[in-house]
Order: structure tokens, then C-alpha cells, then sequence
């Protein structure tokens, strides 16, 4: 599993996310949020591996924001 991280690089991977979740967030699309936090975790994979530990609490709170973006976005359930 170790390999297999070392290589794909995690930078284009982010990027290509970060591109999907813009494009999803710009069409309303809640399913944005998603591939955001995913992005975030990615990064903070980038930061701990680079000793660039301050991407880690930064991405962290991203993605609690997103989480509650998401919560926020999802259709409501309406009680009949």
C-alpha cells in the first residue's frame, strides 16, 4: 500500500479534486462538499509527508466546514 502512494503523486491528485469540487460546488451540487473534504485529507496526506505540518489543523477545519456545508446543502426531508 505503501508503494502504491509513493507513487501517485498526491499533488495532481489534489488538483484534479480540486478542479471536480469547484465545478461540483458551482452547480449546487452537494456532492461538492464531499469531493472538497476528500481533497482536504489529501492535502493533509501532502503535509505530513513534506513535514509541512501546518497544512494538517488548516485542512482539518476545512473539512469540518465542509461536513457541515454538506449538512446544510442536503435536501431536506419533508413530514407529511
Amino acid at each position: 500500500m505503501l508503494n502504491t502512494l509513493h507513487m501517485i503523486r498526491l499533488d495532481y491528485v489534489s488538483c484534479i479534486l480540486t478542479v471536480l469540487a469547484t465545478v461540483l460546488i458551482g452547480k449546487k451540487l452537494w456532492q461538492g462538499w464531499v469531493v472538497a473534504a476528500v481533497n482536504s485529507a489529501v492535502v493533509c496526506v501532502i503535509g505530513v509527508q513534506t513535514a509541512q505540518f501546518g497544512f494538517v489543523p488548516a485542512n482539518l477545519l476545512c473539512i469540518a466546514l465542509y461536513t457541515s456545508n454538506l449538512v446544510n446543502w442536503r435536501p431536506k426531508k419533508q413530514h407529511q
